[in-house]
């Protein structure tokens, strides 16, 4: 039966407390997210009965209704039922206080901000891996088809790559600007200044050293280009400053001044302090991460057996965002990572396996249609919250699948070194395609361990994953 977005949304909005208790209402991939002004208003536990809900949670101060890839259809059609309009800002209720922001709330914003920023350029950077992706197919290491020279390969192996990664600041500062609610362009602009050709050329002049000077001050000259953490920590000082300037210009005045206002204000304090601690941060994070890896051995192993074992529950409990961000900014910064993304995909394929092996033994004919929907969801969407849902969360003994299976895969890959390149990659069955740029070997030990990770995880769930008594209540319904 097809699923009905118009009910599902029908059916959430009076459990969530109805319109007048929504402030915001967005959607990422799989997920209604609301933001609600009363959280005490919510039935989570009659969302979750809502036929086409896999699920429902809080995070932090939004509820998140897990439907599946139809979210953002869900989405209009919530929207067009309870009027709240799709990515407004709180409006403040005059007749209530205003909330008083608390400590265990910091972090909760923080990643918001930082998850909201860069899943923004998820589409960029995908597209941007993959020039290089299909130059490596294409070329000497590979089919043979494009030698090293050829205009082709360069084009698609340096060109179209270096204007995805080196613009980074540029890009980023569009997403967090957009994000918080500042200017997009301006923090577009600010991302241009801490890569403008001057400062470039200043850091390439004497060795490195170079010096630049902002309004007089003397600060060493750095390559911001590809870099992430500057821009990040610039961009809400950028927000605050034109809130200011907003609020206190004349209006006859504001178009013109508000945003030289706001830059000339901002700029010296992201070039003398927020751009070099976000550039000494990356520094210390691509030290920890890499040098972890080089360690090798059992250490290594250890971690990668950790993450292909546990990392989708991060995912469940929304704790595997700092991770991807950590992965991707070096990804961005060093154009590989030898062990997060490596250790999490095994992970992901193993809960393919789980669901089809769920599929193969269960009997009921209902139940076996919404598991192969799980894993076609998941092999062709890259989604793996349905099977996660649908699956796993329900009968917990399958879990011993994706934990064996996605261990047993990571540790194989760390053993055969596998690397991998794309900081927006594939996660559907395209996502051989991120260990290319690596090579023959480096894809097809991908492969290998990813495969192991699906059928190992697949056999232990169809001999232990289901009690007698699951598969009879089951037969039953």
């Amino acid at each position: 039966m097809a699923i009905d977005n118009h009910q599902i949304a029908a059916d959430v909005l009076p459990l969530v407390g109805g319109a007048e208790n929504v402030t915001i209402a967005t959607n990422c991939m799989t997920r209604l997210r609301l933001t609600l002004k009363d959280q005490s208003k919510a039935d989570t536990d009659a969302i979750k009965k809502v036929k086409g809900v896999l699920g429902a949670q809080f995070a932090g101060s939004q509820l998140q209704v897990i439907v599946g890839q139809n979210a953002p259809k869900v989405l209009a059609e919530f929207v067009a039922i309870s009027g709240v309009k799709q990515g407004d800002e709180v409006k403040e209720n005059l007749d209530e206080p205003a909330k008083k922001l608390e400590l265990k709330d910091v972090p909760n914003i923080i990643l918001d901000y930082l998850s909201g920023s860069m899943t923004q350029l998820i589409p960029l950077l995908m597209a941007g891996g993959l020039f290089r992706t299909i130059a490596a197919i294409l070329g000497p290491t590979m089919l043979g088809v494009l030698s090293d020279t050829d205009p082709t390969y360069t084009f698609l192996y340096t060109t179209l790559y270096e204007a995805t990664f080196t613009f980074i600041p540029i890009y980023l500062g569009y997403a967090a600007a957009k994000k918080l609610g500042a200017s997009p362009v301006l923090g577009m602009l600010l991302g241009g200044a801490l890569m403008a050709p001057s400062v470039v050329s200043a850091v390439a002049s004497n060795g490195g050293d170079g010096i630049i000077s902002v309004y007089g001050i003397q600060i060493t000259a750095a390559n911001y280009q590809q870099s992430v953490l500057p821009i990040i920590l610039s961009v809400p000082v950028l927000y605050v400053v034109e809130k200011f300037f907003k609020k206190h210009m004349p209006d006859v005045l504001s178009t013109v001044f508000t945003p030289f206002c706001t830059m000339i204000v901002t700029i010296p304090i992201a070039f003398i302090i927020l751009a070099p601690i976000g550039n000494e941060i990356g520094n210390v994070i691509a030290n920890a991460l890499f040098g972890l890896a080089d360690l090798g051995g059992i250490g290594i192993l250890i971690v990668m057996a950790v993450l292909g074992a546990f990392w989708q529950l991060f995912v469940v409990c929304g704790m595997h965002m700092p991770v991807i961000l950590l992965a991707q900014v070096q990804i961005i910064a060093a154009g590989y990572d030898p062990f997060v993304f490596v250790s999490t995909n095994c992970a992901m394929t193993a809960v393919w396996g789980c669901a089809f092996g769920a599929f193969l033994k269960m009997k009921n004919k209902d139940e076996k249609g919404l598991a192969i929907g799980y894993v076609i969801s998941a092999i062709a969407g890259g989604v793996t919250e349905p099977a996660l849902f649908g699956i796993l969360m329900r009968f917990r003994r399958t879990m011993f699948g994706m934990f064996i299976g996605g261990a047993i895969g990571a540790v194989f890959s760390g053993i055969m070194g596998v690397t991998y390149y794309l900081a927006g990659g594939a996660t559907n069955f395209l996502v051989f395609t991120n260990y290319l740029q690596g090579g023959q070997m480096n894809t097809v030990w991908a492969i290998v361990g990813m495969a192991i990770s699906f059928v190992i995880a697949a056999v232990v769930v169809y001999f232990t994953g289901f009690s007698k008594e699951e598969l009879a209540e089951m037969d039953e319904a």
